[in-house]
């Protein structure tokens, strides 16, 4: 005759109890309402859309967070329509566990400012069109000229270098595109043009760029130039 087993009996007992609690509190847990919601930009410093804007599109247009309940949510469909903002690259949208259902949120990085016959627009990191903002106006090279699918790549790498590296950025304020595709290039604290030719051996040419600017600041001799070729890689002539 085969012994009951009272230990099994009572794992299997303790087993069934923490299931029902578990799915008891979680069933408590999607029916509880949220308490608030809250819109963190991971970039604050340069707000190009309001908290406000994100935080609607939260709500769904709703007076506030707290009228909604947890198993309502569809944080998925939430987080697309935050992405589908022209001003954000992309966003996550979570509930934490106080009941705040956040949104954290990478604003797009404008690198330039362009012109078309329709008006103007920024240049993000990405190499895409992002409108211009209300809010805030970046300090960015101004384009101008054509831009056209030849020369769209190369342009969008030549600002993403100008961008990243902290003496271009502040230094070169223009950006001319000219017939054929040749760059000239405008200073910020100085009336000469840079000829840049085409947007190739960049590491090089701005190299020498950089090179020549710290010389001819120290012997005092920029305001005196006019032109700056930077199109041969091995040297920079200078016109007064």
């Amino acid at each position: 005759m085969k012994i009951f087993n009272w230990s099994n009996l009572r794992l299997a007992l303790m087993f069934a109890m923490v299931v029902f609690l578990y799915s008891f509190t979680s069933q408590r847990n999607e029916r509880r309402k949220l308490f608030k919601s809250e819109v963190v930009f991971l970039d604050d410093g340069n707000p190009f859309i309001k908290r406000e804007t994100v935080n609607k599109l939260l709500i769904e247009n709703k007076t506030d967070a707290s009228g909604i309940q947890k198993d309502k949510l569809d944080l998925n469909k939430l987080e697309k329509s935050v992405n589908k903002n022209e001003m954000i690259e992309k966003s996550e949208v979570f509930v934490s566990i106080d009941g705040v259902l956040k949104a954290v949120v990478k604003q797009k990085t404008p690198i330039a400012r362009a012109f078309d016959e329709s008006g103007s627009f920024y240049i993000d990191y990405q190499g895409d069109i992002m409108p211009l903002s209300e809010e805030f106006t970046a300090r960015v090279p101004i384009i101008s000229g054509e831009i056209s699918k030849q020369n769209k790549d190369d342009l969008n790498k030549l600002l993403r270098f100008v961008y990243d590296d902290a003496f271009l950025k502040k230094n070169i304020i223009g950006i001319q595109i000219l017939p054929g595709g040749s760059l000239k290039m405008m200073s910020r604290d100085f009336n000469y043009e840079i000829e840049f030719g085409k947007a190739l051996n960049m590491e090089r040419k701005f190299g020498n760029y950089k090179a020549f600017y710290q010389k001819a600041v120290l012997d005092s001799s920029l305001d005196h130039y006019k032109k700056i070729n930077l199109k041969f890689t091995q040297q920079v002539v200078c016109t007064k």
